[in-house]
């Protein structure tokens, strides 16, 4: 692989983390475009190394540790507030996952699932929101209500 493979498979990981985390931070969320860019860019980074020098069955324990490994990152962002039975961050760590996987789909080079993938995720991303308040409008959900409640905890 010569460096201008290198440098497009990184490159392109760094703009579509980038972009999603442009989203969430235009959100106000706790990861953007800094952190959901160094998420692509990383997982890119190790698993177009891991190509070259690697047979399959390594490239796919790698990607399995990647994976494995952003779950962490993505349940940092997931809160519960102390008085709210709402779970919150739930879309910013799927979007830590989203950011994983195109990284790791750049890296491996395969651009037609990751132009696929990222669109879709955008769309959702970008259309999710006014569809969700249409929806809890259309059938009088009252917005920040969760669609279940979460049974108190008995061990205080």
């Amino acid at each position: 692989m010569d460096a201008t493979d290198i440098v497009l498979r990184l490159g392109v990981a760094a703009v579509l983390g980038g972009g999603l985390g442009l989203n969430r931070f235009l959100h106000r969320k706790s990861a953007g475009v800094r952190t959901l860019g160094l998420v692509s860019i990383v997982a890119a980074s190790i698993v177009t190394g891991a190509t070259d020098r690697l047979d399959p069955a390594s490239v796919s324990r790698i990607i399995q540790g990647i994976l494995t490994g952003i779950g962490f990152i993505g349940a940092g962002v997931i809160v519960r507030g102390q008085g709210h039975k709402a779970v919150h961050g739930l879309t910013t760590a799927a979007t830590v996952w989203v950011a994983a996987a195109c990284g790791i789909l750049c890296g491996l080079g395969v651009w037609l699932v990751t132009a696929i993938g990222y669109g879709l995720a955008v769309a959702l991303l970008t259309l999710g929101g006014p569809l969700e308040k249409w929806a809890a409008d259309r059938y009088g959900i009252s917005e920040g209500t969760p669609p279940t409640t979460m049974p108190e905890r008995t061990d205080k």
